[in-house]
């Protein structure tokens, strides 16, 4: 069974910086692409991960990036989402999902729409305040 557990929210004042883990179980990190998605209050989920990882890179989001940083540690099985200047546009519940069907390698890619993710865990509240 996979499971995903997100971590890291809290709250921050605008400019500031959170990171964010996604503990991974059932599945290696590098054979996946993982995702990160976020709700905003009031709003449906985003449709496109603000940022994605896999062997073939990673890909962020036009209002993420040089902004926000996704990695992972093989070793421990976790993905990272690094956020530095944030801004109130970025309050949401931030969750992370895995496609354990494709890697980014052996002529499979990785993609940011929601609905090739089969595996998510829960949200981790992030609020950034001005």
């Amino acid at each position: 069974e996979v499971q995903l557990v997100a971590s890291g929210g809290g709250s921050v004042q605008a400019g500031g910086s959170l990171g964010l883990s996604c503990t991974i179980s059932g599945v290696k990190v590098n054979n996946a692409c993982v995702g990160w998605f976020r709700q905003a209050p009031g709003k449906e989920r985003e449709e496109f991960a603000i940022a994605m990882i896999g062997n073939d890179g990673t890909e962020y989001d036009d209002s993420v990036k040089d902004r926000f940083l996704v990695s992972r540690d093989i070793a421990e099985n976790v993905v990272y989402l690094q956020m530095d200047n944030l801004k109130p546009e970025d309050t949401a519940t931030y969750s992370c999902a895995a496609d354990s069907r494709r890697t980014g390698s052996d002529g499979t890619s990785c993609y940011r729409r929601d609905f090739m993710y089969e595996h998510w865990g829960q949200g981790t509240e992030v609020t950034v305040s001005s």
